[in-house]
């Protein structure tokens, strides 16, 4: 970082963005750097998976943001599983290449924040009630005091307080549909069926479809990871507690609309380890501007059918540094990353629109679908448009 560019820095939200930015910013020679995470203990996974493309993540092993010993299983094709017959996996409707590492994200988290610097100050417990942004520096203010930082980096999710402030008014936009996930102990599954290795299961049927794919367990063993998407008619998602009517639509879905295998897993799962996930999508218009700056979910949250929340925000960090090392003074750099950074999240949030329309909105008849079918409906909808994350401009 050229000398002067910014002094002290507050990172809202310890989280993979928050641990990133720490990082960086100080490796960027920022004198000091204080992260403000509002939670008490080690952050919670509930065994969610992470998929990263491989071209995107040997552009993050590259850039110092995701560490090859952190555990993962690989992930080489998918399968598009439709129920049909007695087939307990369903009939396979397509074969496509799938080049993909599987982590947990309490995995990738827990590299990250050990990668913090300990000349960075990590505050847990430390709720940030507000901020008031002047031209000289930006004040943030806690429960009981307030502290004056040269600039301030928000990672803090997506119900971001920095984006609030820099864009007041901007309204989340709902799926209108939510997301059901869960991980199973892979050992409940044994005997019910032979899924091979290296294969991302997409099960679909009217009106949704369920991802599944296996992650380490961090003990030796492996977790199913899997998400299913589904329209509930006549009921809106708020919050993370399945109330009846999404436990009656879970039950018709495993009982009635999945192959057997897949209906099973998600039973074994357990109820007690299933929640709901609220999907939404809202962008930034500006990354950055004047002291602030947002950086992951803070930023963009898209839909998780792009599959590429977790890596969009450890490569908006990547650029983040590469702008900082290339700037004259914050005002230059902050703008650089925006200018690169701002349109990829409104891409993002128009794929996972799309995605979203054809997996679950707008299904296609999967009956009468055969693999050529298959590849040109995906192609139509995916396209290019960055499905896994688009590659690393900087």
């Amino acid at each position: 970082m050229a000398s002067g560019v910014v002094d002290s820095v507050a990172v809202i939200g310890g989280s993979i963005a928050g641990c990133a930015a720490a990082v960086v910013l100080h490796r960027a020679g920022a004198r000091r750097v204080v992260v403000h995470e509002r939670a008490t203990a080690e952050l919670a996974d509930r065994g969610v998976g992470v998929a990263v493309h491989t071209e995107r993540c040997a552009e993050l092993l590259a850039a110092g943001l995701v560490d090859e010993a952190v555990p993962w299983e690989p992930m080489r094709v998918r399968h598009w599983y439709v129920r049909d017959g007695s087939e307990a996996l369903g009939r396979v409707v397509g074969v496509q290449p799938f080049p993909f590492r599987a982590y947990g994200w309490g995995h990738l988290w827990r590299a990250l924040r050990a990668r913090v610097p300990r000349e960075v100050e990590f505050r847990t417990g430390s709720t940030v009630r507000g901020i008031a942004a002047g031209a000289d520096g930006v004040v943030v203010r806690g429960a009981d005091d307030e502290e004056r930082y040269a600039a301030v980096a928000g990672a803090d999710g997506h119900s971001s307080l920095v984006r609030d402030h820099l864009h007041p008014g901007l309204t989340p936009h709902s799926a209108g549909y939510p997301a059901w996930r869960g991980a199973c102990p892979e050992d409940r599954l044994r005997g019910l069926a032979d899924w091979a290795d290296g294969v991302c299961a997409y099960v679909v049927f009217d009106g949704g479809h369920l991802v599944v794919y296996r992650i380490p367990d961090g003990r030796g063993g492996r977790l199913v990871n899997w998400v299913l998407y589904a329209t509930v008619p006549g009921t809106a998602t708020t919050s993370r507690t399945l109330d009846a009517a999404h436990r009656a639509r879970l039950d018709e879905i495993t009982g009635e609309l999945l192959p057997p295998f897949w209906g099973e897993l998600i039973r074994r799962t357990g109820p007690d380890a299933v929640f709901l996930q609220r999907l939404y999508d809202v962008t930034a218009p500006r990354y950055a501007s004047g002291r602030l700056l947002l950086l992951g979910d803070a930023a963009t949250v898209a839909r998780p059918h792009t599959g590429a929340g977790a890596v969009k925000a450890l490569q908006d960090v990547a650029v983040l540094e590469s702008s900082l090392a290339g700037g004259a003074d914050w005002a230059s750099a902050a703008a650089a990353y925006d200018a690169a950074r701002a349109p990829v999240g409104q891409a993002m949030t128009a794929l996972g629109r799309r995605l979203g329309h054809g997996l679950v909105e707008a299904t296609p008849d999967w009956h009468t679908q055969d693999a050529a079918a298959l590849d040109a409906w995906w192609e139509g909808l995916a396209g290019q448009g960055g499905f896994g994350g688009r590659g690393l401009a900087r």
